[in-house]
């Protein structure tokens, strides 16, 4: 027997290759296929199955891709209705692969559909539960995302997520091991932990949603409470995993594709194209083709593509480090953007050679904010970390300007006026600062470093803020502020 987790970092996914006598299944693959081919080579086994917990919000899965090349089963839970052909499994249902049995537990709450493959050993003792969104490390899925106006709440659907823990999770034995597909840093739910896998019987002593005296009106309650709106991304990303997608080998040779100059300005101009700038952010500032945005792929990159730019078919053409190309085009197919025609060949080099025009930002270190601020030329600093990093602490006259919601907020500015953006450590301003000049904003200032090079420094005044682990009610309200 083989289990192996295969983890995305900016993602925080993670996907499952199990094999047993030469027969493999693969549980929520990501959108590339190559690297589950090459592993089924290297080992020398045959695909039989595809196991999907449930339809991805977060990310495009590679379940149709994969089983069209593969000629491998795509197995859903209960509930799953697809526009492609898959084995649409029973609660209690047993499938063999090798000398392993998987037994499938339909644990709806995260979503209708959501199944939790429990895994037997060559003895039938219990081994491993896959539990996609279910049950996270210390936390469990968020229970709003498919919840229906007028029929399903999310309340409903907690309370399904609390019945299908206490039945059937729960009275699994304590040293089943537990598989998640996400961990620290997804916002599939509320307050993961850093690992990525633990047993059973210590979530049931550490996860505040396994305690056993919780009753099921206090479950629902604390599992619903705090709730940030998901992604713009989510819902889409969710359609495509229902209903199919286009390969991902037709997206990759129509995005890797080597543009010139005036090949990509042709682009940009004639189908108005998005022009995506994935280098580091402060070889970004010293010069970027004009109205471009920065969104660096060594950053939460994919994530925050689907945060900012709310179009899924927006066509994108790269300006990346040499020899990325191909990766920053399949980290956008990842959540759904499969619309990239191409990149700059040759760099920003090759944009300057042309003659073509550069456009820049200024960035500045800690030491000049404070010798700006000392002589009364710094009025206005935007904190762009969400709400909670900004209520932790904060400086003293700092505005927090979330860049989840910089596109419905930024009419809250003055093109005329200057702003000093921060973050956390110099990533997420960079984005912000990028937008805000595209849309006319002269006068950006980025804080090169953000927070934490800020929080060394000794002269800036800061506030401090104690935020409890469940944000009060008056918190949600201001956060939904930027809602709109």
């Amino acid at each position: 027997m083989k289990v192996e987790q295969i983890y995305t970092g900016c993602l925080a996914q993670g996907a499952y290759y199990i094999e047993s006598e030469g027969e493999a299944v693969i549980i929520d693959p990501l959108r590339e296929t190559k690297p589950y081919l090459d592993k089924l080579t290297d080992e020398g086994a045959t695909l039989k199955y595809i196991f999907e917990t449930h339809f991805h919000a977060d990310f495009v899965s590679g379940h149709v891709d994969l089983a069209n090349k593969t000629g491998a089963t795509i197995v859903y839970g209960p509930n799953a209705k697809t526009d492609f052909a898959k084995h649409e499994a029973q609660d209690g249902e047993e499938l063999t692969l090798g000398k392993l049995t998987f037994r499938i537990l339909h644990t709806p709450g995260h979503t209708p559909e959501s199944t939790t493959f429990l895994l037997l050993d060559e003895t039938g003792k219990p081994y491993a539960i896959f539990t996609g969104d279910t049950l996270f490390i210390g936390d469990v899925g968020r229970p709003d995302l498919a919840q229906k106006a007028g029929s399903v709440t999310k309340e409903d659907l907690a309370g399904w997520l609390f019945d299908s823990l206490r039945n059937k999770i729960m009275p699994l034995p304590d040293d089943v091991l537990v598989y998640p597909a996400h961990g620290a840093g997804s916002a599939c739910g509320k307050n993961m932990s850093k690992d990525t896998w633990d047993t059973l019987g210590n979530q049931k002593l550490t996860n505040y949603a396994l305690r056993a005296d919780m009753t099921r009106e206090e479950f629902i309650r604390e599992v619903t409470a705090g709730l940030l709106p998901p992604p713009q991304y989510f819902a889409q990303n969710a359609m495509m995993n229902k209903k199919g997608y286009e390969s991902i080998d037709v997206v990759l040779e129509r995005g890797a594709v080597p543009l010139q100059p005036n090949e990509l300005e042709a682009i940009v101009e004639s189908v108005d194209a998005l022009v995506l700038d994935t280098r580091h952010e402060q070889t970004f500032k010293d010069g970027f083709i004009p109205n471009s945005i920065f969104i660096g792929i060594d950053g939460n990159f994919a994530p925050w593509v689907g945060a900012l730019v709310p179009d899924l078919k927006q066509p994108i053409v790269l300006v990346c480090d040499e020899g990325r190309a191909e990766e920053v085009v399949t980290r956008l197919a990842r959540v759904g953007y499969d619309n990239t025609l191409g990149y700059l060949a040759g760099g920003i080099e090759a944009w300057a050679a042309a003659g073509k025009e550069l456009d820049t930002i200024e960035s500045i270190e800690v030491a000049e904010l404070v010798n700006r601020t000392q002589r009364g030329q710094v009025e206005n600093i935007l904190d762009a970390r969400k709400l909670t990093e900004y209520l932790s602490q904060h400086l003293e006259n700092a505005t927090n300007f979330p860049l989840d919601y910089v596109n419905n907020n930024m009419y809250k500015l003055n093109r005329e006026q200057e702003y000093y953006v921060h973050c956390a450590g110099g990533y997420r301003s960079m984005i912000m600062a990028s937008i805000l000049k595209a849309r006319g904003f002269e006068h950006i200032i980025d804080i090169n470093g953000g927070w934490k090079a800020i929080e060394a420094n000794q002269q800036l005044p800061k506030t401090e803020y104690v935020c409890p682990s469940s944000l009060p009610q008056e918190v949600i309200d201001a956060a939904m502020e930027y809602v709109e």
